[in-house]
């Protein structure tokens, strides 16, 4: 047996103390070092910095498609750009808008679908594009233009490629997405800095008075939240750079007009017919417990005639919502999309509590202008919480989906859109099931600019992964909307991995998809169904493919010890021959199943292109590594409360199960294996440290190690630290620090923001770790988050964790067998 097991005591008496324990370790003296950033081979550097493949975004009529380049990794010098981090946002003052995007880009060209002509949109130099949107009839489309001291929106005519700036107004984006079409297809909603602004506020160097909180014995659990509101001083400088000034853009007319007064707005959206604007935004008096999107708020309608005020709802703070429970009262208040100006919300009636227990948990109601809330009407009530409702084209029908937590399980009803009525249940499925997913309805937008479901003829299209036992085959079904009978129009096939983008013809016969195989990278495709052809769309060449295509790669499956069937994708280097073994690295990500069945569902394929990008664990493959990919690691119990009470065997069953069938493959040498994960996967690999002696070593990115730092419940642990404390105790890396014998590399971002993994997580492991004579390496990012982006951070982590394996794994001693 490879696991490992330690005599604690009393652990209920110990981790009511670790709260305690924890705050005296920041006292704890260690040894830190300022290095300068690594470089890992050469051949990982020339693989980081290779173009990588174009976005694409077609227009509502199909005509036209827009292609983006996407911006390389940016520099240490751009995240290092000015950041506030306040009530949970984190804004550059600068710019008014977020401190960084995930998906900027820096260029742009239009491609007509039926010809294939490119044009090229000229546009300033030194801008990064973002927030690309089609005017609903798909003549022009907007866009933001961030540069170092600005944000600008700017359009680009569909038919000429001609880009201008659309105002001179500063826009700020530090909360909204910054502007909304009108359904005219000519006039924008615009979120600006107010002209008249002022500076921004200073601290005073002088305390005025201690920051007070006060309890006043109401139950408010909270999620460990970061980036928090922490003085007066912070509610100003929120005051200043999320308070925005709404303006009408006319585009057509070349005229502005301002909505409003300034506020703190956190979201504005047109009604169908253009005649009102649905606002939500934030009042005081803010908290310093939770993010602002619970903060008290006041939704709104703004007549854009008459320029009348109807308040929705005004709603208080939201720091007494049960853990896995929703706010009372009105909440996700948006439009029917299917109506001219119908505004449509959902209410609890379990006060919002997961743990009532009551015949019904939502209601949805519906309100039509002129908006008086004694004329709301019931719409229909869920026997589980509301995950969402879907309009149908031409109105007459809707999709409601409930969820329910406690089975993991969704159910889906076909009903009246008018009021709710003749609902029939069309999908009734666990979450976890992937192959009974019926797939998701495409939508098509609206002349009105919203997203509907699209209709042909009685009928609706349904694309989805098609997970089976042969791997994910992505498929286009048809379901008739009388006898929900559902019928195979296209399913990929062969030694491709292809997936549905977008339709081109309302009957299905002519979409878009994304194709790729082992040997040719990601490109858009034309399939016409009629002519059983396929026409290349983009045609982008990977300038790595010469190493990329020797890739070998398998989706294989195995057994653990009590019989549950697991899964990964083995991957070997191009240079691998026929029974060499090789050190092998085992990367993985727990997930929480309940049962056995669902958890042993093979996910993944075998013909995609092997594309090695940022900080990915397949650069292990250009140094001789055997790697399983996304190696099952499923945690399974038919009850949620208590699935984590064998998180731990579970998972080291798991991990020995990957390593025995790489070594029965005859791939991998089963004394040299190293375990790694991100986040959850961070805290899983820490664990397997702790309790098993399977790998050599581990890499734990960005990962949560003390459960007690999240006392109100992590991942999908329902039970509070005071209502668990043994699992709170068991499951956390920290409180076994005297086990991890093997050597595990810590590498955190300093200014993760994801709740829970709190940088000081990895700082008081390694503490720990060095503390009972342990070999750790701790080595903490400037200026990242809980994924690493700027090119030399992401460079020096890959050398990191090759040097690290290379050290500890590859070129590790033979073990004792008798250790």
């Amino acid at each position: 047996m490879h696991c490992r097991t330690s005599s604690r005591g009393d652990t209920r008496v110990v981790a009511s103390l670790i709260l305690t324990v924890a705050a005296i370790g920041a006292c704890v003296p260690s040894t830190n070092a300022q290095s300068t950033y690594k470089m890992p081979p050469a051949d990982v550097v020339r693989m980081l910095d290779a173009p990588q493949p174009p976005s694409l975004s077609l227009d509502p009529t199909g005509h036209t498609a827009i292609v983006m380049e996407r911006s390389a990794m940016p520099s240490i010098k751009e995240l290092a750009a000015p950041m506030l981090r306040l009530a949970g946002v984190r804004l550059n003052p600068e710019t008014d808008g977020p401190h960084s995007s995930y998906w900027s880009f820096i260029s742009m060209r239009l491609k007509d679908v039926s010809t294939g002509h490119e044009t090229d949109v000229e546009l300033p130099a030194d801008a990064m594009i973002g927030s690309v949107r089609w005017a609903p009839d798909g003549s022009k489309a907007a866009f933001l233009l961030t540069f170092d001291d600005r944000i600008e929106l700017w359009t680009v005519d569909r038919k000429t490629g001609k880009a201008k700036k659309a105002t001179d107004h500063r826009i700020n984006a530090t909360l909204t997405n910054g502007f909304e079409w009108m359904p005219d297809s000519h006039r924008l909603v615009v979120a600006t800095t107010p002209t008249h602004r002022g500076e921004q506020p200073q601290a005073s160097r002088e305390a005025i008075g201690p920051v007070t909180q006060e309890t006043t014995g109401v139950t408010a659990p909270v999620r460990t939240y970061q980036d928090l509101l922490e003085s007066p001083h912070d509610e100003a400088l929120f005051d200043h750079f999320a308070t925005v000034q709404l303006v009408m853009v006319d585009t057509r007319r070349n005229r502005e007009q301002e909505i409003g007064d300034a506020s703190v707005f956190t979201s504005f959206e047109p009604s169908p017919n253009g005649r009102y604007l649905l606002t939500e935004r934030v009042v005081t008096p803010y908290s310093y417990l939770v993010t602002y999107r619970s903060f008290p708020d006041v939704v709104e309608t703004h007549d854009l005639q008459s320029g009348a005020v109807v308040e929705i709802a005004r709603r208080p703070i939201q720091d007494q919502t049960p853990i896995g429970g929703v706010p009372t009262g009105p909440r996700t208040i948006v439009w029917k999309d299917v109506a001219d100006s119908t505004l449509l919300w959902v209410e609890a009636l379990d006060g919002g509590d997961p743990k009532a227990e009551v015949p019904f948990r939502d209601e949805i109601f519906m309100l039509d202008a002129p908006f008086k809330s004694a004329n709301a009407k019931p719409f229909t009530k869920t026997e589980h919480r509301v995950w969402g409702a879907t309009w149908l084209e031409g109105g007459e029908l809707a999709m409601v989906n409930e969820y329910d937590r406690d089975r993991r399980w969704v159910r889906t009803w076909l009903v009246n859109a008018n009021d709710g009525s003749d609902a029939r249940l069309i999908w009734d499925r666990s979450i976890r099931d992937r192959y009974n997913d019926p797939g998701r309805p495409v939508t098509k937008t609206l002349p009105t600019g919203r997203s509907v479901v699209q209709v042909n003829d009685g009928a609706i299209f349904l694309s989805g992964a098609g997970a089976s036992e042969e791997g994910d085959r992505p498929f286009l079904n048809r379901m008739d909307l009388e006898s929900l009978e559902t019928t195979q129009l296209w399913r990929c096939e062969g030694d491709s991995y292809e997936t549905f983008a977008d339709l081109l013809s309302d009957d299905g016969s002519v979409f878009l998809t994304r194709r790729e195989t082992t040997t040719e990278p990601p490109n858009y495709f034309m399939r016409n169904l009629n002519m059983d052809s396929m026409t290349a769309f983009t045609d982008y060449v990977d300038p790595m493919a010469e190493f990329q295509t020797r890739i070998r790669k398998e989706l294989v499956t195995y057994e653990r010890e009590d019989g549950v069937t697991l899964s990964a994708t083995l991957y070997l280097p191009p240079d691998h021959r026929n029974g060499e073994r090789l050190p092998l690295v085992v990367w993985a990500y727990p997930r929480e199943f309940n049962d056995a069945a669902t958890a042993g569902q093979v996910s993944g394929s075998e013909h995609r292109y092997t594309r090695i990008s940022g900080s990915s664990h397949l650069f292990f493959l250009t140094q001789g590594y055997a790697v399983m990919d996304d190696a099952s690691m499923p945690v399974v119990g038919d009850d949620p409360l208590t699935v984590n009470d064998t998180f731990i065997k579970q998972i080291v069953d798991s991990a020995d199960a990957a390593i025995q069938y790489a070594a029965e493959r005859g791939v991998a040498d089963p004394d040299r294996a190293g375990v790694g994960g991100h986040s959850y996967g961070a805290f899983m690999t820490a664990n397997l440290l702790a309790h098993s002696d399977l790998f050599r070593a581990g890499i734990a990115r960005s990962g949560a190690y003390n459960r007690t730092l999240t006392p109100f419940g992590f991942q999908s642990e329902e039970r509070t630290f005071w209502e668990a404390p043994d699992v709170y105790f068991n499951l956390s890396p920290f409180m076994h620090a005297d086990t991890i014998d093997e050597p595990i590399l810590l590498i955190h971002g300093m200014v993760d923001n994801n709740s829970g993994t709190f940088p000081i997580q990895s700082e008081r492991l390694y503490h720990a770790i060095k503390g009972h004579g342990g070999t750790a390496r701790l080595v903490m990012l400037p200026y990242e988050s809980h994924g690493y982006r700027a090119r030399e951070s992401i460079l020096h982590t890959l050398a990191e964790m090759i040097e690290w394996f290379d050290t500890n794994v590859k070129y590790a001693p033979t073990r004792d067998s008798s250790g």
